[in-house]
C-alpha cells in the first residue's frame, strides 16, 4: 500500500466438508416438556435423512427449551465444539427463533455448516408462539425483579427493627 502498511492474510487449513473426519450432529428441540415425545420423532426423521445423504452421525442432541432462550446448555455445547462440522436440524426454528442467519454465517466462516431439512415456513402459528414466548420472558423478568425488591425491602425492615430493639 502507498502508506507503507502491509496487510497479511493467512489461509486457515480446513478439511472440506465431505471428507473423513467430518462430524455431523443432529439437533432436536421442543418448547415444552409435554411435547417431549416429539423429540424422538424428530431425531428418527433426521437420522433417516442423514443416512440417506450418507452422513455419519456423531451425536444426537435432544433439548427441551424455548427457541427464544439463548442459554440452552445443550445447544451452546454443540455449537462451541469446533470438531462438529455439520449440524442438521428439521426447521430453522428448532435451532433458534431469532438470529439463525448470524449463526449460519459464523459457521460458514469456520468451514462448518448448518443443514436445514425443511425450509418451509411454519406460518402465523409460529409467530404467535414467538410473541407469547417473548411476553412470557419479559413477565418472568419483571415479576422476578419485583419479588426480589419486596424480599430485599422485608430484610431491610427486619434489620432495622432488630437494630431498634438493640
Amino acid at each position: 500500500m502507498p502508506t507503507g502498511t502491509l496487510i497479511i492474510t493467512e489461509q486457515v487449513a480446513r478439511k472440506p466438508l465431505g471428507e473423513k473426519g467430518e462430524k455431523t450432529a443432529i439437533y432436536t428441540r421442543v418448547s415444552a416438556t409435554e411435547n417431549k415425545s416429539n423429540l424422538e420423532q424428530q431425531s428418527d426423521r433426521l437420522l433417516s435423512y442423514c443416512m440417506a445423504k450418507g452422513y455419519q452421525v456423531y451425536k444426537i442432541v435432544k433439548e427441551v427449551g424455548s427457541g427464544v432462550n439463548d442459554s440452552r446448555p445443550q445447544l451452546l455445547k454443540l455449537i462451541s465444539d469446533p470438531t462438529i462440522t455439520r449440524i442438521v436440524v428439521e426447521h430453522k426454528d428448532r435451532l433458534t427463533r431469532f438470529g439463525f442467519n448470524y449463526i449460519e454465517q459464523l459457521f460458514k466462516l469456520q468451514g462448518r455448516q448448518i443443514e436445514v431439512v425443511n425450509l418451509a415456513d411454519n406460518g402465523k402459528e409460529d409467530l404467535v408462539e414467538d410473541l407469547v414466548a417473548i411476553i412470557y420472558s419479559f413477565c418472568v423478568r419483571l415479576y422476578g425483579q419485583r419479588r426480589s425488591k419486596r424480599k430485599t425491602e422485608k430484610i431491610l425492615a427486619e434489620l432495622k427493627s432488630n437494630d431498634d430493639l438493640g
